[in-house]
């Protein structure tokens, strides 16, 4: 496969590096490897291979929440859920590792967006914004946002059905005008579904190496021993509850 054809060698250049590993986007790693054999991705025309790992990341990936926003790719994978950082991470190394070119675009986001996905007293002493992030690919000789691969059909579907016709809905980890119907699919443009809840721009970023280095994470120190021991276990049961109505999650 190949970079598509580009005005100048600086463009090229750039591109290139947007498509290089690096120790979060560890695409290199076995598991990764193994998992990009078995899918086949590098033989699809490429509207169809961004397409297929963006499906895979938004709904073989759940929507949960890991221990960290910063971890590696491959943790991620093995980890089987994520949110809006997480999952961009994968997002991005899968991309990569099929010669798509993308980079890091952070943000905040007010914590009333997380409001029932958070409850009780950790929604108190949450931050009141919070590290968000989507990824940006280089497609058709554009730049385009994706953002709609956070959640997952089955969460989104339990989502719409608690609340038809919503309109500027805001919370259990969605932000849209339009509830009813979101931009998530990959249609060759911009996907988004936590874009209303931004509340700061940090910019682009070459990786999220690059953003994390420079800006940390959502939390540290005693907050973040609590939310990885206590608060984490709390949320990814409350999202549970939310995809599959009725079920008991021990």
């Amino acid at each position: 496969m190949r970079l598509p054809t580009f005005q100048s060698e600086g463009t090229r250049a750039i591109l290139t590096e947007l498509t290089r590993p690096t120790d979060l986007l560890d695409f290199q790693s076995p598991q990764l490897q193994q998992l990009i054999q078995d899918r086949g991705w590098q033989v699809l025309p490429e509207f169809e291979r961004i397409g297929a790992i963006y499906d895979f990341v938004r709904n073989e990936i759940k929507f949960g929440y890991n221990e960290s926003d910063s971890l590696p790719a491959s943790q991620v994978m093995a980890d089987g859920i994520g949110q809006c950082n997480t999952k961009g991470i994968l997002l991005m190394a899968l991309l990569r590792a099929n010669q798509i070119a993308c980079r890091f675009h952070g943000f905040t986001i007010d914590k009333r967006l997380q409001k029932g996905a958070i409850t009780g007293w950790a929604y108190v002493l949450a931050p009141r914004s919070i590290i968000h992030s989507w990824v940006e690919i280089w497609h058709n000789d554009r730049w385009i946002n994706l953002e709609g691969f956070i959640l997952d059909e089955d969460y989104l579907t339990a989502l719409q059905r608690k609340n038809p016709s919503a309109q500027n809905f805001v919370g259990f980890g969605a932000a849209v005008t339009d509830l009813s119907d979101p931009r998530v699919q990959w249609n060759g443009s911009d996907t988004y579904i936590q874009k209303e809840g931004i509340n700061a721009d940090f910019g682009i970023f070459n990786s999220p190496d690059d953003f994390y280095r420079k800006h940390g994470t959502n939390l540290s120190g005693l907050k973040k021993w609590v939310f990885e021991t206590v608060v984490r276990t709390q949320m990814n049961r409350n999202v549970e509850r939310i995809r599959i109505p009725k079920r008991i999650v021990e």
